[in-house]
Protein backbone atom coordinates (compact mmCIF):
# COMPACT_ATOMS: atom_id res chain seq x y z
CA UNK A 1 0.00 0.00 0.00
CA UNK A 2 1.31 3.43 -0.91
CA UNK A 3 3.09 5.26 1.95
CA UNK A 4 1.41 8.57 1.17
CA UNK A 5 -2.10 7.21 1.84
CA UNK A 6 -3.58 7.84 5.28
CA UNK A 7 -6.89 6.14 4.46
CA UNK A 8 -8.20 3.54 2.06
CA UNK A 9 -11.80 2.30 2.13
CA UNK A 10 -12.31 -0.78 -0.02
CA UNK A 11 -15.61 -2.11 -1.41
CA UNK A 12 -17.78 -0.41 1.23
CA UNK A 13 -21.48 -1.28 0.94
CA UNK A 14 -23.99 -0.02 3.52
CA UNK A 15 -27.69 -0.88 3.51
CA UNK A 16 -30.62 0.44 5.53
CA UNK A 17 -33.20 -2.29 5.07
CA UNK A 18 -33.93 -2.38 1.35
CA UNK A 19 -32.21 0.98 0.73
CA UNK A 20 -28.59 0.78 -0.48
CA UNK A 21 -26.88 3.98 0.74
CA UNK A 22 -23.35 3.05 -0.37
CA UNK A 23 -22.55 0.44 -3.03
CA UNK A 24 -19.02 -0.95 -3.54
CA UNK A 25 -17.31 2.35 -2.71
CA UNK A 26 -13.50 2.57 -3.00
CA UNK A 27 -11.94 5.72 -1.57
CA UNK A 28 -8.28 6.73 -1.19
CA UNK A 29 -7.16 9.77 0.83
CA UNK A 30 -3.57 11.08 0.78
CA UNK A 31 -1.82 12.39 3.89
CA UNK A 32 -1.79 16.16 4.28
CA UNK A 33 -4.48 16.94 1.70
CA UNK A 34 -7.96 18.42 1.76
CA UNK A 35 -10.12 15.87 -0.05
CA UNK A 36 -13.69 16.83 -0.98
CA UNK A 37 -16.68 14.50 -1.01
CA UNK A 38 -19.29 15.91 -3.38
CA UNK A 39 -22.72 14.60 -4.27
CA UNK A 40 -26.43 15.34 -4.33
CA UNK A 41 -28.56 15.08 -1.19
CA UNK A 42 -28.83 11.41 -0.27
CA UNK A 43 -25.86 10.40 -2.47
CA UNK A 44 -24.27 8.62 0.52
CA UNK A 45 -21.52 11.06 1.57
CA UNK A 46 -22.41 11.32 5.27
CA UNK A 47 -23.25 7.60 5.42
CA UNK A 48 -19.79 6.67 4.13
CA UNK A 49 -18.11 8.93 6.69
CA UNK A 50 -20.35 7.62 9.48
CA UNK A 51 -19.09 4.12 8.62
CA UNK A 52 -15.51 5.40 8.90
CA UNK A 53 -16.23 7.17 12.21
CA UNK A 54 -17.93 4.14 13.76
CA UNK A 55 -21.46 5.58 13.84
CA UNK A 56 -22.45 2.51 11.80
CA UNK A 57 -20.58 -0.77 12.22
CA UNK A 58 -22.70 -3.15 10.14
CA UNK A 59 -21.40 -2.75 6.58
CA UNK A 60 -19.50 -4.74 3.99
CA UNK A 61 -15.89 -3.92 3.01
CA UNK A 62 -12.55 -3.08 4.61
CA UNK A 63 -10.87 0.04 6.02
CA UNK A 64 -7.10 0.61 6.04
CA UNK A 65 -5.70 3.46 8.15
CA UNK A 66 -2.01 4.37 7.96
CA UNK A 67 -1.40 1.17 6.03
CA UNK A 68 -3.03 -1.17 8.55
CA UNK A 69 -6.40 -2.87 8.36
CA UNK A 70 -8.57 -1.55 11.19
CA UNK A 71 -11.92 -2.43 12.77
CA UNK A 72 -13.96 0.60 13.83
CA UNK A 73 -17.06 -0.37 15.81
CA UNK A 74 -17.87 2.95 17.48
CA UNK A 75 -16.58 6.56 17.62
CA UNK A 76 -14.26 5.67 20.53
CA UNK A 77 -12.34 3.33 18.19
CA UNK A 78 -12.13 6.11 15.57
CA UNK A 79 -10.95 8.71 18.11
CA UNK A 80 -8.31 6.29 19.44
CA UNK A 81 -6.96 5.93 15.87
CA UNK A 82 -6.81 9.71 15.43
CA UNK A 83 -9.98 10.18 13.37
CA UNK A 84 -12.25 13.11 14.31
CA UNK A 85 -15.59 14.14 12.82
CA UNK A 86 -17.61 17.34 12.98
CA UNK A 87 -21.16 16.38 12.11
CA UNK A 88 -23.65 18.45 10.12
CA UNK A 89 -25.78 18.65 13.28
CA UNK A 90 -23.47 19.28 16.21
CA UNK A 91 -22.97 16.67 18.94
CA UNK A 92 -22.90 19.11 21.85
CA UNK A 93 -24.80 19.27 25.16
CA UNK A 94 -26.20 22.84 25.43
CA UNK A 95 -26.53 22.88 29.24
CA UNK A 96 -22.84 22.07 29.80
CA UNK A 97 -19.91 24.48 29.52
CA UNK A 98 -17.52 24.47 26.56
CA UNK A 99 -14.75 22.65 28.47
CA UNK A 100 -17.19 20.10 29.93
CA UNK A 101 -18.25 19.25 26.37
CA UNK A 102 -14.61 18.93 25.29
CA UNK A 103 -13.58 16.44 27.98
CA UNK A 104 -16.87 14.52 28.10
CA UNK A 105 -16.14 10.81 27.66
CA UNK A 106 -12.35 11.21 27.76
CA UNK A 107 -10.35 8.96 30.07
CA UNK A 108 -7.95 10.89 32.30
CA UNK A 109 -5.14 9.16 34.19
CA UNK A 110 -5.74 11.30 37.27
CA UNK A 111 -8.14 10.37 40.05
CA UNK A 112 -9.52 13.92 40.18
CA UNK A 113 -10.73 15.70 37.04
CA UNK A 114 -8.63 18.84 36.47
CA UNK A 115 -10.93 21.19 34.54
CA UNK A 116 -8.53 24.13 34.98
CA UNK A 117 -5.68 22.27 33.26
CA UNK A 118 -8.03 21.09 30.49
CA UNK A 119 -9.30 24.67 29.99
CA UNK A 120 -5.71 25.97 29.75
CA UNK A 121 -4.81 23.36 27.11
CA UNK A 122 -8.04 24.11 25.21
CA UNK A 123 -7.41 27.89 25.29
CA UNK A 124 -3.86 27.42 23.96
CA UNK A 125 -5.24 25.26 21.13
CA UNK A 126 -7.81 27.95 20.29
CA UNK A 127 -5.09 30.63 20.14
CA UNK A 128 -2.92 28.43 17.91
CA UNK A 129 -5.68 28.05 15.30
CA UNK A 130 -7.24 31.53 15.77
CA UNK A 131 -10.50 30.02 17.07
CA UNK A 132 -10.62 31.34 20.63
CA UNK A 133 -13.68 30.44 22.72
CA UNK A 134 -14.28 31.06 26.43
CA UNK A 135 -14.02 27.54 27.98
CA UNK A 136 -16.36 28.44 30.85
CA UNK A 137 -19.37 29.70 28.87
CA UNK A 138 -22.33 27.35 28.36
CA UNK A 139 -22.75 25.93 24.86
CA UNK A 140 -26.36 27.20 24.69
CA UNK A 141 -24.94 30.75 24.82
CA UNK A 142 -22.70 30.26 21.77
CA UNK A 143 -23.60 31.30 18.23
CA UNK A 144 -23.82 28.57 15.60
CA UNK A 145 -20.44 29.61 14.21
CA UNK A 146 -18.83 29.36 17.65
CA UNK A 147 -20.34 25.89 18.13
CA UNK A 148 -18.77 24.89 14.81
CA UNK A 149 -15.35 26.06 16.03
CA UNK A 150 -15.86 24.25 19.32
CA UNK A 151 -16.54 20.96 17.51
CA UNK A 152 -13.31 21.33 15.49
CA UNK A 153 -11.25 22.24 18.57
CA UNK A 154 -12.79 19.31 20.46
CA UNK A 155 -11.58 16.91 17.73
CA UNK A 156 -8.09 18.48 17.75
CA UNK A 157 -7.97 18.36 21.57
CA UNK A 158 -8.53 14.61 21.29
CA UNK A 159 -5.52 14.27 18.99
CA UNK A 160 -7.14 13.74 15.61
CA UNK A 161 -4.92 13.44 12.52
CA UNK A 162 -7.75 12.89 10.03
CA UNK A 163 -10.57 15.42 10.42
CA UNK A 164 -13.93 14.86 8.71
CA UNK A 165 -15.96 18.06 8.23
CA UNK A 166 -19.57 17.39 7.20
CA UNK A 167 -21.04 20.52 5.56
CA UNK A 168 -18.87 22.76 7.78
CA UNK A 169 -19.71 26.04 6.02
CA UNK A 170 -23.50 25.55 5.92
CA UNK A 171 -23.89 27.71 9.04
CA UNK A 172 -21.00 30.15 8.61
CA UNK A 173 -20.75 33.71 7.32
CA UNK A 174 -18.21 34.63 4.60
CA UNK A 175 -15.66 35.91 7.14
CA UNK A 176 -16.09 32.76 9.25
CA UNK A 177 -15.60 30.61 6.12
CA UNK A 178 -12.35 32.46 5.39
CA UNK A 179 -11.19 31.79 8.97
CA UNK A 180 -12.11 28.11 8.64
CA UNK A 181 -10.12 27.80 5.40
CA UNK A 182 -7.08 29.46 7.00
CA UNK A 183 -7.33 26.96 9.84
CA UNK A 184 -7.61 24.05 7.36
CA UNK A 185 -4.47 25.26 5.53
CA UNK A 186 -2.62 25.45 8.84
CA UNK A 187 -3.75 21.92 9.76
CA UNK A 188 -2.65 20.39 6.44
CA UNK A 189 0.69 22.26 6.59
CA UNK A 190 1.26 20.49 9.94
CA UNK A 191 0.50 17.08 8.42
CA UNK A 192 -3.18 16.75 9.29
CA UNK A 193 -5.62 15.50 6.65
CA UNK A 194 -9.12 16.89 6.06
CA UNK A 195 -12.11 15.23 4.38
CA UNK A 196 -14.42 18.06 3.36
CA UNK A 197 -18.07 17.20 2.63
CA UNK A 198 -19.70 20.09 0.81
CA UNK A 199 -22.21 21.13 -1.84
CA UNK A 200 -20.51 24.47 -2.44
CA UNK A 201 -18.57 24.16 -5.66
CA UNK A 202 -16.68 27.45 -5.33
CA UNK A 203 -15.38 26.36 -1.90
CA UNK A 204 -14.24 22.99 -3.23
CA UNK A 205 -12.44 24.75 -6.08
CA UNK A 206 -10.78 27.12 -3.58
CA UNK A 207 -9.63 24.85 -0.74
CA UNK A 208 -9.45 21.21 -1.92
CA UNK A 209 -6.70 19.15 -3.57
CA UNK A 210 -8.87 16.25 -4.81
CA UNK A 211 -12.61 15.70 -5.12
CA UNK A 212 -14.47 12.38 -5.09
CA UNK A 213 -17.99 12.60 -6.53
CA UNK A 214 -20.71 10.24 -5.27
CA UNK A 215 -23.85 9.62 -7.28
CA UNK A 216 -26.65 7.38 -5.95
CA UNK A 217 -24.30 5.73 -3.47
CA UNK A 218 -21.56 4.92 -5.98
CA UNK A 219 -18.30 6.65 -6.91
CA UNK A 220 -18.87 8.63 -10.12
CA UNK A 221 -15.37 10.14 -10.36
CA UNK A 222 -12.27 11.27 -8.45
CA UNK A 223 -10.54 14.31 -9.90
CA UNK A 224 -7.59 16.56 -9.05
CA UNK A 225 -8.98 20.07 -8.53
CA UNK A 226 -6.10 21.61 -10.51
CA UNK A 227 -7.43 19.73 -13.56
CA UNK A 228 -11.03 21.01 -13.16
CA UNK A 229 -11.73 23.99 -15.40
CA UNK A 230 -14.97 25.32 -13.83
CA UNK A 231 -17.70 24.89 -11.21
CA UNK A 232 -20.02 23.79 -14.03
CA UNK A 233 -17.75 20.81 -14.70
CA UNK A 234 -18.05 19.66 -11.06
CA UNK A 235 -21.82 20.24 -11.10
CA UNK A 236 -22.20 18.09 -14.22
CA UNK A 237 -20.16 15.29 -12.60
CA UNK A 238 -22.36 15.46 -9.49
CA UNK A 239 -25.78 15.56 -11.14
CA UNK A 240 -24.97 13.60 -14.31
CA UNK A 241 -26.28 16.36 -16.56
CA UNK A 242 -25.67 20.04 -17.21
CA UNK A 243 -26.80 22.38 -14.41
CA UNK A 244 -27.64 26.07 -14.84
CA UNK A 245 -25.83 27.97 -12.06
CA UNK A 246 -27.64 31.32 -12.34
CA UNK A 247 -31.22 32.24 -11.41
CA UNK A 248 -33.10 34.58 -13.76
CA UNK A 249 -34.64 37.68 -12.16
CA UNK A 250 -37.20 40.00 -13.76
CA UNK A 251 -37.62 43.59 -12.48
CA UNK A 252 -39.99 43.56 -9.45
CA UNK A 253 -43.68 44.49 -9.80
CA UNK A 254 -44.34 46.06 -6.41
CA UNK A 255 -47.71 45.65 -4.67
CA UNK A 256 -49.05 46.88 -1.32
CA UNK A 257 -47.07 46.66 1.94
CA UNK A 258 -47.22 43.18 3.49
CA UNK A 259 -44.84 43.61 6.43
CA UNK A 260 -44.13 46.77 8.44
CA UNK A 261 -41.64 46.71 11.33
CA UNK A 262 -41.39 49.89 13.42
CA UNK A 263 -38.90 50.63 16.22
CA UNK A 264 -38.75 46.92 17.12
CA UNK A 265 -36.85 45.96 20.28
CA UNK A 266 -36.46 42.60 22.03
CA UNK A 267 -34.17 40.65 24.35
CA UNK A 268 -32.25 37.44 23.63
CA UNK A 269 -32.49 34.21 25.64
CA UNK A 270 -30.16 35.62 28.31
CA UNK A 271 -32.34 38.69 28.85
CA UNK A 272 -29.86 40.99 27.10
CA UNK A 273 -31.21 43.43 24.50
CA UNK A 274 -30.85 41.88 21.02
CA UNK A 275 -32.73 44.37 18.77
CA UNK A 276 -32.54 48.18 18.87
CA UNK A 277 -35.28 50.19 17.07
CA UNK A 278 -35.38 48.06 13.91
CA UNK A 279 -37.39 49.69 11.09
CA UNK A 280 -38.21 48.43 7.58
CA UNK A 281 -41.11 47.87 5.17
CA UNK A 282 -41.64 45.01 2.72
CA UNK A 283 -44.03 45.04 -0.23
CA UNK A 284 -45.61 42.26 -2.25
CA UNK A 285 -43.59 41.30 -5.32
CA UNK A 286 -40.13 41.91 -3.83
CA UNK A 287 -37.43 39.97 -1.98
CA UNK A 288 -35.83 41.74 0.97
CA UNK A 289 -32.65 39.93 1.99
CA UNK A 290 -31.26 40.18 5.51
CA UNK A 291 -27.55 39.71 5.98
CA UNK A 292 -25.08 40.02 8.81
CA UNK A 293 -22.57 37.96 10.75
CA UNK A 294 -24.38 35.17 12.61
CA UNK A 295 -25.65 36.30 16.02
CA UNK A 296 -26.32 39.97 15.25
CA UNK A 297 -30.05 39.86 15.85
CA UNK A 298 -31.31 38.17 12.67
CA UNK A 299 -32.69 35.14 14.57
CA UNK A 300 -34.42 37.30 17.19
CA UNK A 301 -35.92 39.53 14.47
CA UNK A 302 -37.48 36.56 12.65
CA UNK A 303 -38.70 35.07 15.94
CA UNK A 304 -40.46 38.34 16.82
CA UNK A 305 -42.12 38.56 13.39
CA UNK A 306 -43.28 34.91 13.51
CA UNK A 307 -44.59 35.06 17.09
CA UNK A 308 -41.87 32.88 18.61
CA UNK A 309 -40.38 35.65 20.79
CA UNK A 310 -41.90 38.48 22.81
CA UNK A 311 -41.03 42.04 21.86
CA UNK A 312 -39.99 44.67 24.42
CA UNK A 313 -40.96 47.62 22.24
CA UNK A 314 -42.12 48.65 18.79
CA UNK A 315 -44.78 47.38 16.43
CA UNK A 316 -45.20 44.71 13.73
CA UNK A 317 -47.97 44.67 11.08
CA UNK A 318 -48.59 41.83 8.62
CA UNK A 319 -51.01 42.14 5.70
CA UNK A 320 -52.51 45.28 7.26
CA UNK A 321 -53.08 43.79 10.72
CA UNK A 322 -51.01 44.57 13.81
CA UNK A 323 -49.47 41.28 14.99
CA UNK A 324 -47.31 42.48 17.89
CA UNK A 325 -47.83 39.97 20.70
CA UNK A 326 -49.71 37.39 18.61
CA UNK A 327 -48.68 33.72 18.80
CA UNK A 328 -47.15 31.74 15.95
CA UNK A 329 -50.38 29.95 14.93
CA UNK A 330 -52.35 33.22 14.67
CA UNK A 331 -49.60 34.76 12.54
CA UNK A 332 -49.41 31.76 10.16
CA UNK A 333 -53.20 32.07 9.70
CA UNK A 334 -52.60 35.50 8.11
CA UNK A 335 -51.35 33.77 4.94
CA UNK A 336 -47.76 33.60 6.20
CA UNK A 337 -45.30 30.78 5.47
CA UNK A 338 -42.13 30.27 7.49
CA UNK A 339 -39.07 28.24 6.49
CA UNK A 340 -37.38 28.18 9.91
CA UNK A 341 -33.72 28.59 10.82
CA UNK A 342 -33.57 25.26 12.66
CA UNK A 343 -35.67 22.66 10.83
CA UNK A 344 -35.33 20.15 13.70
CA UNK A 345 -36.50 22.56 16.38
CA UNK A 346 -39.15 24.55 14.49
CA UNK A 347 -39.83 22.86 11.12
CA UNK A 348 -40.44 19.15 11.64
CA UNK A 349 -40.95 16.35 14.16
CA UNK A 350 -38.35 13.63 13.53
CA UNK A 351 -40.28 10.63 14.93
CA UNK A 352 -43.35 11.53 12.80
CA UNK A 353 -43.57 10.42 9.17
CA UNK A 354 -43.52 12.77 6.18
CA UNK A 355 -47.28 12.97 5.63
CA UNK A 356 -47.83 13.68 9.35
CA UNK A 357 -45.24 16.46 9.15
CA UNK A 358 -47.05 17.88 6.11
CA UNK A 359 -50.20 18.36 8.24
CA UNK A 360 -48.54 20.19 11.16
CA UNK A 361 -49.72 23.67 10.14
CA UNK A 362 -52.79 22.98 7.99
CA UNK A 363 -54.53 20.05 9.72
CA UNK A 364 -57.67 22.14 10.46
CA UNK A 365 -58.06 23.31 6.85
CA UNK A 366 -60.80 21.91 4.58
CA UNK A 367 -58.88 19.53 2.33
CA UNK A 368 -56.83 18.19 5.24
CA UNK A 369 -59.78 17.25 7.43
CA UNK A 370 -63.52 16.55 7.23
CA UNK A 371 -65.81 16.89 10.24
CA UNK A 372 -62.90 16.74 12.65
CA UNK A 373 -61.22 13.70 11.04
CA UNK A 374 -58.02 13.91 9.04
CA UNK A 375 -58.41 13.06 5.35
CA UNK A 376 -55.39 10.73 5.14
CA UNK A 377 -56.10 9.67 1.56
CA UNK A 378 -55.81 13.26 0.30
CA UNK A 379 -52.93 14.06 2.70
CA UNK A 380 -50.93 11.07 1.41
CA UNK A 381 -51.53 12.05 -2.22
CA UNK A 382 -50.69 15.72 -1.58
CA UNK A 383 -47.55 14.80 0.41
CA UNK A 384 -46.36 12.57 -2.45
CA UNK A 385 -46.94 15.40 -4.95
CA UNK A 386 -44.79 17.77 -2.84
CA UNK A 387 -42.05 15.11 -2.52
CA UNK A 388 -42.11 14.57 -6.31
CA UNK A 389 -42.07 18.32 -7.08
CA UNK A 390 -39.22 19.10 -4.68
CA UNK A 391 -37.34 15.86 -5.42
CA UNK A 392 -37.41 14.55 -1.84
CA UNK A 393 -35.65 11.17 -1.91
CA UNK A 394 -37.68 8.83 0.28
CA UNK A 395 -39.05 5.26 -0.07
CA UNK A 396 -42.57 6.68 0.52
CA UNK A 397 -44.42 9.34 2.55
CA UNK A 398 -44.80 6.90 5.48
CA UNK A 399 -41.03 7.16 6.08
CA UNK A 400 -40.05 8.82 9.37
CA UNK A 401 -38.68 12.34 8.82
CA UNK A 402 -35.63 11.56 10.99
CA UNK A 403 -34.58 8.80 8.56
CA UNK A 404 -34.11 11.24 5.66
CA UNK A 405 -30.79 12.94 4.91
CA UNK A 406 -30.52 16.55 6.12
CA UNK A 407 -30.94 17.90 2.58
CA UNK A 408 -34.11 15.88 1.98
CA UNK A 409 -35.56 17.05 5.31
CA UNK A 410 -34.91 20.63 4.20
CA UNK A 411 -36.57 20.03 0.82
CA UNK A 412 -39.82 18.73 2.28
CA UNK A 413 -40.00 21.59 4.84
CA UNK A 414 -39.41 24.14 2.05
CA UNK A 415 -41.91 22.36 -0.23
CA UNK A 416 -44.60 22.33 2.47
CA UNK A 417 -44.22 26.08 3.11
CA UNK A 418 -44.10 27.14 -0.55
CA UNK A 419 -47.11 24.99 -1.47
CA UNK A 420 -49.23 27.05 0.93
CA UNK A 421 -48.92 29.96 -1.59
CA UNK A 422 -48.44 32.69 1.05
CA UNK A 423 -48.78 36.45 0.82
CA UNK A 424 -45.71 36.76 3.07
CA UNK A 425 -42.91 34.19 2.90
CA UNK A 426 -40.26 34.26 5.62
CA UNK A 427 -37.36 32.11 4.45
CA UNK A 428 -34.41 31.57 6.79
CA UNK A 429 -31.42 29.79 5.18
CA UNK A 430 -33.74 28.14 2.62
CA UNK A 431 -30.91 26.34 0.79
CA UNK A 432 -28.94 25.24 3.87
CA UNK A 433 -27.49 21.77 3.31
CA UNK A 434 -28.83 21.46 -0.25
CA UNK A 435 -26.83 20.32 -3.26
CA UNK A 436 -26.40 22.71 -6.18
CA UNK A 437 -29.27 21.24 -8.23
CA UNK A 438 -31.73 21.42 -5.32
CA UNK A 439 -30.46 24.88 -4.32
CA UNK A 440 -31.09 26.30 -7.78
CA UNK A 441 -34.55 24.70 -7.90
CA UNK A 442 -35.55 26.11 -4.47
CA UNK A 443 -34.19 29.54 -5.41
CA UNK A 444 -36.18 29.52 -8.66
CA UNK A 445 -39.35 28.63 -6.69
CA UNK A 446 -38.77 31.51 -4.24
CA UNK A 447 -38.30 33.89 -7.18
CA UNK A 448 -41.49 32.47 -8.75
CA UNK A 449 -43.37 33.28 -5.51
CA UNK A 450 -42.00 36.85 -5.65
CA UNK A 451 -43.03 37.17 -9.32
CA UNK A 452 -46.54 35.98 -8.36
CA UNK A 453 -46.84 38.85 -5.85
CA UNK A 454 -45.59 37.25 -2.62
CA UNK A 455 -43.53 39.42 -0.27
CA UNK A 456 -40.35 37.48 0.60
CA UNK A 457 -38.19 38.16 3.64
CA UNK A 458 -35.06 36.03 3.24
CA UNK A 459 -32.28 35.54 5.78
CA UNK A 460 -29.10 33.87 4.58
CA UNK A 461 -25.44 33.64 5.53
CA UNK A 462 -24.76 32.96 1.83
CA UNK A 463 -23.79 36.42 0.62
CA UNK A 464 -23.74 35.29 -3.02
CA UNK A 465 -27.29 33.95 -2.65
CA UNK A 466 -28.53 37.25 -1.19
CA UNK A 467 -26.82 39.35 -3.86
CA UNK A 468 -28.24 37.14 -6.64
CA UNK A 469 -31.85 36.93 -5.38
CA UNK A 470 -32.63 40.08 -3.36
CA UNK A 471 -34.23 43.27 -4.68
CA UNK A 472 -32.94 45.03 -1.55
CA UNK A 473 -30.60 43.86 1.23
CA UNK A 474 -30.94 44.97 4.85
CA UNK A 475 -27.66 44.65 6.79
CA UNK A 476 -27.67 44.02 10.55
CA UNK A 477 -24.92 44.52 13.10
CA UNK A 478 -25.25 44.22 16.90
CA UNK A 479 -29.05 44.24 16.67
CA UNK A 480 -29.24 47.44 14.61
CA UNK A 481 -30.00 48.13 10.94
CA UNK A 482 -26.75 49.42 9.37
CA UNK A 483 -28.38 50.19 6.03
CA UNK A 484 -30.60 48.91 3.22
CA UNK A 485 -28.77 48.43 -0.09
CA UNK A 486 -30.53 48.26 -3.50
CA UNK A 487 -29.83 45.29 -5.77
CA UNK A 488 -27.83 47.38 -8.26
CA UNK A 489 -25.44 48.53 -5.50
CA UNK A 490 -25.09 45.19 -3.66
CA UNK A 491 -21.67 43.55 -3.69
CA UNK A 492 -19.26 41.97 -1.22
CA UNK A 493 -17.42 45.30 -1.16
CA UNK A 494 -20.51 47.38 -0.26
CA UNK A 495 -22.02 44.85 2.19
CA UNK A 496 -18.82 43.75 3.96
CA UNK A 497 -18.11 47.01 5.87
CA UNK A 498 -21.78 47.27 6.95
CA UNK A 499 -21.64 43.67 8.25
CA UNK A 500 -18.57 44.69 10.27
CA UNK A 501 -20.45 47.62 11.83
CA UNK A 502 -19.02 50.41 9.68
CA UNK A 503 -21.94 52.67 8.77
CA UNK A 504 -22.64 54.07 5.30
CA UNK A 505 -21.78 57.58 6.45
Amino acid sequence: MAEDLILEMRHITKRFGSVVANEDVNLKIEKGEVHALLGENGAGKSTLMNCLYGMYDSYEGEIFYNGKKVSIHDPKDAIALGIGMVHQHFMLIPALTVIENVILGLKENKAVLDLQAAAKKFTELGKKYSMEIDPWVKVEQLSVGQQQRLEILKALYRGCQLLILDEPTAVLTPSEVDSLFEMMKKLTSEGHTVIFISHKLNEIMKICDHCTVLRRGKIAATVAIKDVKSREELATLMVGKEVKLTTEMKPPKLLEERLVVEKLCCNNDRGVQALYDVNFRLRGGEILGICGVDGNGQSELIQCITGLRETTGGKISINGKETTGLGARDILKLNVSHIPEDRHKFGMVGPMNIEENMTLISYKENLYSKKGFLNWKWIGKHSQEICDTYQVKTPDVKELAQNLSGGNQQKFVVGRELERIPQLLIAVHPSRGLDIGATKYIQSQIVAQRDAGTAVLMVSTELDELIELSDRILVMFAGKVMGIVDRKDASRETLGPLMAGISES
